[in-house]
């Protein structure tokens, strides 16, 4: 005996719009401007028009650009502007990950942020920071010899018992920013669209360099051959800790260095 079946409703219409294949890869492409509008990307813009501005305004090698600047003259208000510029600057390496995780994906194990290795990474790091210091140092004074990048003064933050700690934590919010967002989220992000692997690694020295072109042309040629090594070791390796390390080190050094012995090297 059979069984009456009511009317079965209709098949969803088709959907208006993307076709089901391009969906992802175009909403991949949205998700990285949106990445890279709110944070490097737009970075780039403002460091590219500043290049401009500097050498329509006079000779570079006589305009300074200063790092972690001071927001306020009372000590605990610029603390505070300087605590919350840090905090903020982290939120789009928290959308990166999150983005990351739409495909399933495990974000941090998938950009090679895990406690597998943690001394090997931090020795890795270290060793990428020696390697990548003194050439970018040689490239800043040649770019300063060449009249081509500016005086970049590393910290202008008064001499607070907070300066140091902010300083570090300062260096920590760049690293993480800048490989995380760069390296782990934008090369994997590309390579999900098809892209190669010189097409990955170039692409995102170039914008590393771009963002740094305020200081001068030598900074952003250093910062672009910085971008082509950590490139390489992330294709090669999947593992953007060691990147974290060696930034951080660089940059702790550059800025907690000057910090301490400005007076010296002012009179240098």
């Amino acid at each position: 005996m059979g069984v009456e079946v009511g009317p079965q409703p209709e098949a969803d219409p088709p959907r208006v719009g993307w076709p089901a294949e391009p969906v992802g890869r175009r909403r991949v492409g949205v998700e990285i401007w949106l990445v890279l509008g709110l944070s490097l990307g737009q970075s780039a813009v403002y460091s590219v028009v500043s290049l401009i501005d500097k050498f329509t305004r006079g000779p570079i090698r006589d305009q300074t650009a200063t790092l972690n600047a001071p927001q306020s003259p009372r000590p605990y208000l610029d603390l505070t502007y300087q605590l919350l510029g840090i905090g903020f600057a982290l939120v789009p390496v928290g959308l990166a990950l999150f983005f990351l995780t739409a495909s399933g994906r495990n974000a941090l194990q998938t950009i090679g942020i895990d406690a597998t290795s943690p001394w090997r990474d931090v020795g890795i790091g270290a060793a990428l920071a020696a390697l990548i210091g003194l050439p970018g140092i040689g490239l800043y004074l040649l770019g300063r010899a060449l009249g081509v990048t500016v005086n970049v003064v590393a910290s202008g933050l008064d001499a607070y018992w907070w300066t140091i700690p902010v300083l570090i934590l300062a260096a920590a919010q760049n690293s993480l920013l800048e490989e995380v967002v760069m390296v782990g989220y934008l090369m994997t992000r590309l390579r999900d669209l098809g892209w190669t692997a010189t097409a990955m690694i170039v692409s995102s020295a170039a914008l590393r360099g771009s963002y740094h072109l305020y200081q001068g042309i030598g900074p952003g040629l250093g910062n672009f051959v910085m971008g082509l090594i950590f490139g390489y070791w992330f294709h090669r390796t999947g593992r953007v800790a060691p990147l974290i390390v060696a930034h951080a080190l660089l940059d702790i050094v550059a800025f907690v260095g000057y910090a301490l012995f400005k007076d010296v090297l002012s009179l240098g």
